[in-house]
């Protein structure tokens, strides 16, 4: 640390009462008493922080003194934007500058010509209210407002962006108020003053928030300021002169319930300002040692009567440095550098100190993104919206239906903080293994004392997330999965998986796992209070898997959409799949073949009410037993185990003990006798041939499929049968050749046989289309309503319309979507509309729009937007609808990511909210390709409530536009007044109520009624 009293910075020895550092770091303003009057004085930097520059003739050391004040100077205050000036003083007055044009140097009226103003500083504003001499004045963040304090016992809040108008006068202090600050995200505003207490007001609607009178109650005597400081993330409040057993302290005020628990001791008098760091800082990383995660603190400076100044870091029991006797007289105040590094004191005695620190000695400070993304995590919603939120609850509602939904609005507020809220505690599942003698139960709960919780302004709890060191235990510990992912079904997975792993992985050996931190910078945990757990790879090396997300880690089920609505029928079954499938090194192959064909049945045979789509029934009962399953009887071939593309870096973590699919036609070359097709060389592995398989093809009405092939030999040829039984109704039809694989839904059946046939039967057993020849092999077969889809082992894809007896799609090719080498399909399906969609090993999915002749991509399970995007503000509170359409199934567990995600990730605000948008504009064309009608109601209406939160005029505008449509028709309009089927008008009914939340839009709000209203009654 170096020290450094400027002699030339001075009121020509009179005192200074406020100096204050420009955001840029180029100059720094000081105010106090002047000759007859008040003075600002602008000074350069250069010369303070270097040596050359204060030798340097050339180079001015002051830059411009304005001697407009009427009285003494108490404070001066830059904007954050550095563009404006504050200062007040005895005269009652707030005075704005601004830096004017340069006219040239000018001299101070009746100065010698050695004092000229090398800078122009003019006052462009100056605000009256106050009836008493004014003591502190602070920009809120953003420079919304400017508040100002007087010995008039009131705080002033002026519209910064209209000067000089004026918000709100703040009343309710019996003494005179010396003392303002900011919280750093703008929901609040504290005053100090000499009534012995300290005051937090809420900037939503201007009320008292707290009022905090225990630590000053003993306070004797006065100060000249009471300059209190927020800290930069918001977490603690430190207030100047408090008393603690009769000794000065400078109070610290938790935000969390106001609680006054800490404070700093050591002054021997009064304190007068305390002043945060502006920035965050993080312990410094020794060269070549591995990072350790360590807590963020924040460092503040204190300055008090007995003329010393301390330093503190949040993260140490003592201060980091004190230094007595700086001056002759009580200090004043302090100003930090933008950087973090430097300090300016100015005091009574009239002299100004700088302190210059080192990255060694405070720590490396976080990134502006980093900062935003702790703010982002406590307080949650957009600080745009907070700024605008007050301003607004000024404005006038003009419209009757607007003021009823800005009411349900706050209604649903007030309900969200009901007692409905019950701890983490409560649905953790009970684990007591031991580790180093203490049980995973006791760290917990110490954990859980620990815990840092906050209270949004809606309500909602926020708990900051701790970091627990890593337990050496050579095995695979349970402890990971100890956080509970809050399931959109409300089942507790977790409970099913936990007890599975701590008996699974033996204590001998420390099991490599499978989960790798995947090649992803933004890890983000899955639950607000979640453990960070270092694992033991068996190489030795530390894999510390900060804060895993759910993900990204492809074996956790836990978070799949379609497993999770299940878990409360076959709990045991998921948690076995879940073990199986990567968590534990399956050692005993013949065991885990076991598990997974009785988990395969159970599966089936399990109730299914959720999905109520035929298409989906069919993947169900068939992507479980399909009869790749048995091929050449005894083995268990791995396909198509739903959902859960095998990922390449994870190869090396499983043995495997099931054998790769070989194509059909490689292994047995003899077996095709039509003219070889012109082979392309995306083979894709087809089903072999099985004496008899039956299968269920659709659960209401109920119908079940029994295939019985080379039933009897009649003239030589083999006959097979096909036998169908449909709500207690049978029948039977025999085909020529044996069939492969058949799949149903509740109104046609389809079989594809060895010889190429496809055959199509209605459901009561009538064939409805004449034998369709393919060009190779079936691979998969799909049927949905009266739809049927053909996936050909030549990776071609065809639909057709049997009703309509036409192809929708005809013989497309896949070569534009399996562009690698080793991808291969996994799951296809078709939905209700017709529309195939195909899910592929690299975790993409596409459909097939036959409007646009073209593969789109529909979902992409390792598309970073999903990782980025937060619409958890925006869910509507009743969220079933989209849980069992196609875009569901196929973006499976990733969406829930999305939605659980805690965020601890360092996406930049502005960053993250246009990711989000990008996601949901994707989800919204996502569910228009795929016609499904209940989704793009779903999206429409979060996308929507999305852009009212983040204030974008423009998109809702258009949004609307588009669902209103022309109000008078004309030929030249291509307008259509339904979208899959939703009439837009009806849609844009849905939609108003969401613009109505926010008053900013009552103009875009009134006038898409208005129009609505005129339609409605045409």
């Amino acid at each position: 640390m170096k020290l450094l009293k400027p002699s030339w910075v001075s009121h020509n020895g009179k005192p200074i009462f406020s100096v204050d550092i420009h955001p840029d770091g180029t100059k720094f303003a000081t105010g106090g008493q002047g000759e007859d009057s008040g003075k600002v004085m602008i000074w350069n930097m250069g010369p303070v922080l270097r040596d050359e520059d204060e030798k340097n003739e050339n180079i001015p050391k002051m830059l411009c003194q304005m001697d407009n004040h009427l009285a003494c100077v108490n404070c001066v205050r830059w904007s954050n934007n550095g563009l404006y000036l504050a200062s007040g003083g005895d005269d009652k007055l707030v005075m704005v500058w601004k830096r004017a044009a340069f006219i040239g140097p000018s001299t101070v009226f009746g100065s010698s010509s050695k004092l000229a103003n090398v800078e122009q500083w003019r006052c462009v504003t100056i605000l009256r209210n106050h009836t008493g001499d004014v003591m502190d004045v602070a920009w809120s963040p953003h420079d919304v407002w400017l508040a100002s304090c007087s010995v008039d016992n009131t705080i002033v809040i002026w519209n910064a962006r209209k000067f000089p108008e004026m918000v709100i006068s703040l009343r309710g202090h019996t003494g005179l108020v010396k003392g303002l600050t900011w919280d750093p995200v703008g929901k609040y505003i504290a005053s100090q003053a000499d009534d012995h207490s300290l005051k937090v007001w809420r900037t939503v609607d201007w009320q008292m928030e707290a009022n905090i009178t225990k630590p000053f109650s003993e306070c004797g005597g006065t100060t000249h300021v009471l300059r209190l400081s927020w800290s930069p993330d918001g977490q603690y409040l430190v207030s100047a002169h408090a008393m603690n057993n009769s000794g000065p302290t400078a109070q610290i005020v938790e935000r969390d319930g106001w609680k006054t628990n800490m404070d700093f001791v050591g002054h021997r008098k009064a304190v007068t300002v305390v002043k945060f760091n502006p920035k965050i800082f993080k312990k410094k990383q020794k060269n070549g040692s591995s990072p350790k995660p360590s807590c963020p603190y924040c460092c503040c400076a204190v300055g008090s009567k007995d003329r010393s100044l301390s330093v503190w870091l949040t993260s140490l029991k003592r201060p980091l440095v004190v230094i007595h006797d700086l001056f002759d007289k009580s200090i004043m105040d302090i100003s930090w550098t933008l950087t973090g590094l430097g300090m300016l004191v100015c005091s009574m005695d009239g002299t100004v100190a700088y302190l210059d620190f080192s990255l060694d000695e405070l720590g490396d400070p976080l990134s502006e993104e980093e900062k935003n993304s702790i703010h982002q995590n406590i307080y949650g919603k957009s600080l745009a919206i907070t700024s605008t939120e007050a301003q607004l609850s000024t404005t006038i509602i003009e419209n009757p239906e607007m003021l009823k939904y800005q009411q349900e609005r706050q209604n649903s507020a007030q309900a969200n903080t009901g007692p409905g809220i019950a701890g983490p505690e409560s649905s953790a599942p009970k684990l007591n293994s031991v580790m180093n003698g203490e049980s995973l139960e006791d760290i917990r709960k110490n954990l859980l004392k620990k815990q840092v919780e906050t209270r949004t302004a809606d309500g909602r709890r926020r708990i900051t997330p701790l970091c627990i060191a890593q337990l050496d235990t050579g095995d695979f510990s349970p402890a990971l999965f100890n956080s509970v992912p809050i399931l959109p079904s409300g089942s507790s997975m977790s409970s099913h998986l936990t007890p599975q792993l701590s008996s699974d992985s033996s204590p001998g050996q420390p099991s490599s796992l499978g989960l790798r931190p995947l090649h992803d910078p933004m890890l983000t945990s899955p639950a607000p209070n979640s453990t960070a757990k270092g694992l033991e790879d068996n190489d030795g090396m530390k894999s510390t898997l900060l804060l895993t997300t759910s993900s990204k880690i492809e074996p956790m089920k836990a978070l799949d959409s379609r497993f999770t609505e299940r878990s409360k029928a076959t709990p045991g079954v998921i948690a076995a799949i879940s073990s199986t499938a990567g968590l534990t090194p399956l050692e005993r192959p013949k065991d885990s073949i076991s598990i997974l064909k009785d988990a395969k049945t159970k599966e089936e045979t399990s109730s299914d009410s959720e999905d109520k789509i035929a298409s989906i029934n069919k993947n169900l009962a068939f992507g479980k037993r399909k009869p790749e399953l048995l091929m050449d009887g005894a083995e268990v071939v791995e396909k198509k185990k739903k959902g859960r593309p095998r990922k390449d870096k994870m190869a090396p973590a499983l043995p495997q003990p099931f054998p790769q699919i070989t194509p059909l036609a490689e292994r047995e070359p003899g077996r095709v006798a039509a003219p070889p097709a012109p082979v392309a060389v995306l083979k894709l592995p087809t089903p072999s041939t099985q004496k008899a398989f039956s299968l269920q093809v659709s659960m209401e009405p109920s119908v079940f499929l029994e295939v019985e092939n080379e039933v009897s030999t009649v003239a030589g040829s083999k006959l097979s049968q096909l036998r169908c039984s449909r709500d207690g109704r049978d029948w039977n039809t025999l085909l020529p050749s044996s069939m492969v694989t058949a799949a149903g839904s509740s109104d046609v059946l389809a079989v594809a046989c060895e010889d190429r046939m496809l055959s199509v039967f209605s459901s009561c057993g009538r064939r409805l289309l004449p034998a369709i020849q393919l060009a190779t092999p079936v691979s998969a077969l799909n049927c949905s309503a009266h739809f049927v889809m053909v996936l050909t082992a030549g990776a071609t894809l065809s639909v057709w319309d049997v009703h309509k007896q036409k192809a929708l799609v005809k013989n497309e090719s896949l070569q534009a979507i399996l562009s690698g080498a080793d991808i291969t399909v996994s799951q296809s399906l078709l939905t209700q509309q017709g529309v195939p969609v195909i899910g592929l090993s690299n975790g993409k999915s596409y459909c097939f729009s036959s409007s646009l002749e073209t593969w789109t991509l529909i979902a992409d399970k390792g598309d970073s937007l999903v990782q980025g995007a937060d619409f958890r503000s925006c869910l509507p509170s009743h969220d079933a609808a989209a849980s069992s359409g196609p875009l569901a199934v196929m973006q499976g567990r990733n969406l829930n990511a999305g939605r659980l995600a805690s965020r601890l990730s360092s996406t930049p605000h502005h960053l993250q909210q246009s990711m989000t948008r990008a996601f949901l504009e994707n989800q919204l064309a996502s569910a228009l390709t795929l016609q499904s009608a209940q989704e793009y109601r779903y999206w429409l209406l979060i996308y929507a409530r999305f852009l009212v939160n983040e204030g974008s005029e423009y998109r809702l505008r258009e949004l609307c536009k588009e669902l209103l449509g022309p109000v008078h028709k004309s030929a030249a309009t291509s307008w259509e007044p339904t979208t899959l089927g939703l009439r837009k008008r009806e849609l844009l009914r849905e939609v108003l109520p969401v613009i109505g939340e926010n008053l900013r839009f009552q103009r875009l709000f009134t006038e898409y009624q208005d129009q609505l209203e005129l339609l409605r009654n045409k």
